[in-house]
């Protein structure tokens, strides 16, 4: 049974009530779904349907039972008159989490993003990058069975890509599934075993490499079928 299943027929704002359709697809037990599309595309869009942040939507989003899911936002929201550790803290009783390992958890992920030493600063005195880093730490703790995330990349140093991407991976290991939108090509053509590619509120193509290779008429790189088929819907 998927994890997740989305039939959006078409969702929008009270200014736009159509802001996306035909948004038809689902995620698996560890699978890695990448949405791909040009600025204003609906990608966001489409995740705020899925989180239940938009005005109006006709279709349904249908999680597994029992899944709990993690947002992992392009731009970090935090609470300014709390310390890294504090929003740490913060989760942990929100979620009512009774995990015995949480604080080595917590000190561990600190420690891999290099966040140990300023764990009782506060996010605003850090740069977006250390601020996402505390977002992802923030999801990972709460043991989710999928992840929704919206331009991860944006901000992160190389060296800190490079351990968010192995993060996942070894989540995945664990049947975590995510939905990922990003701009970061190339990295998702590596990472993501499928795709979706939005454009100008729809979806004109979904499946792997090889099948937008197929759709595009290009045996090329995701690169090459992004721009193919961004033509072919205009």
């Amino acid at each position: 049974m998927p994890v997740l299943t989305i039939s959006i027929n078409h969702a929008g704002y009270v200014d736009k009530e159509q802001a996306i359709s035909g948004m038809y697809f689902s995620i698996e037990k560890g699978e890695l779904v990448g949405v791909i599309g040009p600025n204003g595309a609906g990608k966001s869009t489409m995740i705020k349907t899925i989180l239940g942040l938009v005005d109006k939507m006709d279709g349904e989003v249908k999680f597994a039972k029992g899944t709990k899911y993690a947002y992992i936002p392009e731009h970090p929201t935090y609470y300014p008159e709390l310390t890294l550790w504090e929003h740490i803290e913060l989760v942990k009783a929100v979620n009512e989490m009774e995990d015995q390992n949480y604080e080595e958890r917590a000190h561990d992920l600190l420690t891999l993003f290099r966040l140990e030493e300023a764990k009782h600063e506060f996010p605003s005195a850090h740069s977006k990058g250390m601020q996402q880093k505390l977002m992802i730490i923030l999801a990972v703790l709460t043991k989710p069975q999928l992840y929704i995330v919206d331009e991860p990349f944006i901000g992160l140093d190389p060296k800190a890509i490079k351990d968010f991407l192995l993060l996942l991976e070894n989540e995945r290991k664990k049947g975590v599934a995510i939905l990922m939108s990003t701009h970061v090509l190339d990295t998702a053509e590596k990472i993501c075993d499928r795709f979706l590619l939005i454009n100008n509120g729809n979806m004109i193509a979904k499946g792997t490499l090889t099948q937008l290779q197929q759709a595009s008429i290009v045996d090329g790189s995701l690169m090459d079928c992004f721009y193919e088929l961004m033509d072919q819907s205009s």
